[in-house]
């Protein structure tokens, strides 16, 4: 392809409205162009990067026995409502109405519309068990859509949905979809961390996020140190330090008047205790029933482990107009003297030891609360957020390390979430002729959001740096001058390099400043450069976009060094983390 009859448009200046690494540099290098907020068009070399993505997605995916389908984005909302999604999910959900007044929604996902699907055609232990993919247009309603590519309201999606006679018999299958996301990400030059998961909305019996380490990630996820345990923030665990208490004569509950004591600060300092002695007390509305989430004051309530715990489809603060009707008092919040409001206590607090807690009145604060003494709540679960340098759970001597991360796929197994009676409801006959229901598995990947990935992981002040697998182009060759002999070079080593790999030929008539300078900007692999100084000894040069490697050989040389230099830019598969299958 040559440069000057392809769609490139470089920008020199760095947008004002972008900040990540990936954001600026594909639309600098002519990548991407923003239609609205949430909202871009692939140009042609993103759409070129796209594609080698799918490409890479289908060739792993067709390796594990999936079969490509294609689903409307276009769903009636009766789908939805079978399995409550169109009531429980909030705003993200586009939902529409056409001209008949009949009620319709911009798929997200596509459980309803596969699981439609499985119950149609999936009738007998004979049909199972059998994995579906889409490569799909996404649409949400992002609240606040940011960084590009990243968090985008349209987008493209590979979704796969696998069904199963058994629970057994998906475990089975488990790790062959875990595996094959490994290599995806690998070959698009990736490296991730898979990690475990919270399910969210999605439900199911267990996930995993593969996460991409990066100081512009998201989401937060934390490895230990020793044993590679690493989970997602909101289903990690950690192990909470608990001091040796006295069980004998406590001391016996003490109300304390706190004028304007309301801070944790504040608190310690007028008890003079420690943070750990502090019993925090945070209310929620969980699906319209007031909760009480008790917690030691060192630590943070994780809102997703408690609306796990409830069950909860929502969950936010309780208002003041909440906490009020039932005769309570924000900040002064305590589970004492509380019999006909549900309690959570985190696993921090200890039953031996005497806490400082809220009064349930305006500035009144109550010494020595012992509970099981004070106040009883069956419910004990964890419910905090793991700390950095927390001590690993899984271990007991690593410590944990929280990072930052850019999520680029999530596995899922459902279960019956969308085949129970109370869903979809789909069944199969087994090989005695009984009723079994089907279980499910899910898998997503963000295509655009890989691209973005790899550009946050791979880039320099010069630009992007695409690993050679999903580069637009292998080979950028750039003629610098207009002399007959650079230009016949040049065209000669075009038309032999059009035959072996993928190249794009700067051919412009502009200064060599600019050439080199776009060259390093839409982060092709390898440039090849043809100069008036270089062509007098009939030689050319070679530069690694990569290491920054620059070779200067002699043109009959370059059909043999070109291969081995493609070759050792390709991501190896060697070491990655698999699941045993």
């Amino acid at each position: 392809m040559r440069y000057s009859k392809y769609f490139i448009h470089t920008l020199y200046e760095v947008p004002r409205e972008a900040e990540t690494p990936s954001h600026i540099n594909l639309l600098r290098g002519c990548y991407i162009h923003p239609v609205a907020a949430g909202l871009y068009s692939l140009l042609p070399l993103g759409h070129r990067v796209a594609e080698k993505i799918k490409t890479i997605i289908r060739q792993e995916l067709d390796a594990i026995d999936g079969m490509e389908v294609t689903m409307p984005v276009l769903n009636p909302a009766e789908l939805w409502k079978k399995t409550r999604r169109y009531f429980d999910i909030g705003q993200e959900l586009f939902r529409i109405k056409d001209r008949k007044d009949r009620e319709l929604v911009l798929a997200m996902t596509h459980e309803e519309v596969i699981t439609d699907i499985a119950r149609a055609f999936l009738r007998s232990y004979r049909d199972l068990p059998v994995m579906l993919y889409q490569i799909q247009t996404k649409i949400r309603d992002e609240a606040r859509p940011r960084a590009g590519l990243l968090r985008v309201r349209e987008f493209f999606m590979k979704d796969a949905y696998s069904f199963h006679p058994s629970f057994e018999d998906l475990d089975e299958y488990y790790p062959r979809i875990f595996n094959a996301y490994l290599r995806i990400f690998a070959r698009a030059g990736l490296k991730t961390v898979p990690i475990e998961a919270d399910s969210g909305i999605m439900g199911g019996t267990g996930s995993h996020e593969f996460m991409l380490e990066s100081p512009h990630g998201e989401d937060r996820f934390v490895v230990c140190s020793r044993c590679g345990y690493s989970a997602n923030t909101e289903k990690a665990v950690g192990l909470k330090p608990m001091k040796e208490e006295s069980l004998e004569d406590p001391a016996p509950l003490e109300r304390a008047p706190t004028p304007g004591v309301k801070t944790i600060a504040d608190l310690m300092a007028f008890f003079g205790i420690p943070e750990d002695r502090l019993l925090k007390t945070v209310a929620y509305t969980a699906d319209d029933e007031l909760v009480l989430a008790c917690i030691r004051g060192d630590f943070a309530v994780s809102e997703t482990k408690l609306a796990n715990h409830l069950k909860a489809i929502r969950l936010e603060m309780a208002s003041e107009d909440a906490l009020a009707a039932r005769g309570l008092c924000g900040g002064f919040l305590s589970p004492v003297g509380l019999e006909k409001t549900r309690v959570v206590l985190d696993t921090s607090v200890h039953e031996g030891a005497l806490y400082v807690a809220g009064g349930n009145e305006a500035d009144v604060h109550l010494r020595n609360v012992r509970p099981g003494r004070d106040f009883l709540a069956p419910e004990r679960v964890d419910i905090a957020e793991v700390r950095h340098g927390d001590a690993c759970a899984a271990c007991e001597s690593g410590v944990l390390e929280i990072k930052r991360g850019i999520e680029l796929g999530h596995t899922f197994k459902l279960g019956i979430k969308y085949t129970s009676p109370e869903s979809m409801d789909v069944s199969f006959l087994d090989g005695a002729g009984a009723q079994q229901r089907v279980i499910m598995g899910c898998y997503g990947i963000g295509v655009e959001r890989l691209m973005a990935a790899a550009v946050e992981q791979w880039h320099d002040d010069s630009g992007m740096i695409f690993p050679a697998t999903i580069a637009p182009f292998q080979v950028i060759l750039t003629s610098l001058g207009q002399k007959e002999a650079v230009l016949g070079m040049a065209e000669g080593i075009y038309q032999e390099l059009m035959g072996r790999c993928e190249v794009l030929f700067d051919d412009r008539d502009e200064s060599p400043g600019v050439k080199l300078k776009d060259a390093d900007l839409l982060g092709i692999p390898i440039r090849v450069v043809v100069s008036q100084k270089l062509t007098k000894n009939d030689q050319l040069e070679i530069k690694v976009r990569q290491t920054g490697e620059v070779i200067v050989c002699q043109r009959g040389e370059l059909g043999g060094l070109l291969p081995k230099l493609l070759d050792d830019l390709m991501p190896s598969l060697e070491g990655l983390p698999y699941m045993a299958e």
